[in-house]
């Protein structure tokens, strides 16, 4: 707890006097274009990685970066969907998922959250990606199946965000744009996913838009 103390006291007497004006322009109002949905891990830090600051992004995390389809009303999550999309008025959707994934590992062997109730029971969002991925890499090894289905669960994670009301209908006006990316830890690299090659591909060089205006 230490270091988060040194933390605040650093941001509130060098950080927050050089962004003083900043921080009264949000004081009372945000307008993020981005809501980011991306996992609970430590390691991942939306911020961070895509050098964003206070106001720009109105973030989701969620264990392995599932998200519910609307019919399993999974109020946390739903919420800070429909407020995204439809109080704030976001533009484009990112769903962010990340290379060594405790919660994929988890789904490729249950044994591992036995113990642990409710992240088993979290982790059903994501069966649709394991089935696809077991059926079509039955030859693979383990650490080819991981990255797999890392990669296919924000593919699935992103369908299921299409079911929710709220960004059906901003699909449909052509005004919201959804995006899958993948953040490898270990090389700082993005990947997003190219319609065109239907694959994972250096963000720079995609077309990352899974939906919405062209």
């Amino acid at each position: 707890m230490q270091k988060l103390i040194n933390g605040f006291h650093q941001f509130r007497t060098t950080v927050f006097p050089r962004e003083r004006q900043l921080f009264r322009s949000l004081a009372h109002h945000q307008q993020p274009e981005v809501l980011f949905i991306t996992c609970a891990d430590s390691r991942v830090v939306p911020h961070m990685i895509t050098q964003s600051r206070p106001g720009d992004l109105f973030v989701c995390r969620t264990v392995g970066n599932q998200i519910p389809q609307e019919r399993e009303m999974d109020d946390a999550v739903s919420s800070a969907i429909e407020y995204a999309v439809e109080a704030l008025g976001v533009k484009h959707i990112v769903v962010c998922g990340h290379s060594d994934c405790g919660a994929m590992k988890a789904l490729l062997r249950p044994e591992r959250v036995a113990k642990l109730p409710a992240t088993a029971a979290w982790l059903r969002h994501a069966s649709a990606a394991k089935s696809l991925v077991m059926h079509q890499h039955q030859d693979a090894n383990e650490n080819a199946v991981l990255r797999l289905l890392e990669e296919e669960n924000v593919l699935v994670q992103v369908e299921n965000l299409k079911t929710h009301a709220s960004v059906a209908s901003r699909l449909r006006n052509g005004d919201l744009q959804l995006h899958a990316w993948f953040y490898e830890i270990a090389s700082g690299e993005i990947l997003t996913y190219n319609l065109d090659e239907e694959c994972f591909s250096p963000l720079a060089m995609a077309k990352t838009q899974l939906g919405g205006a062209a």
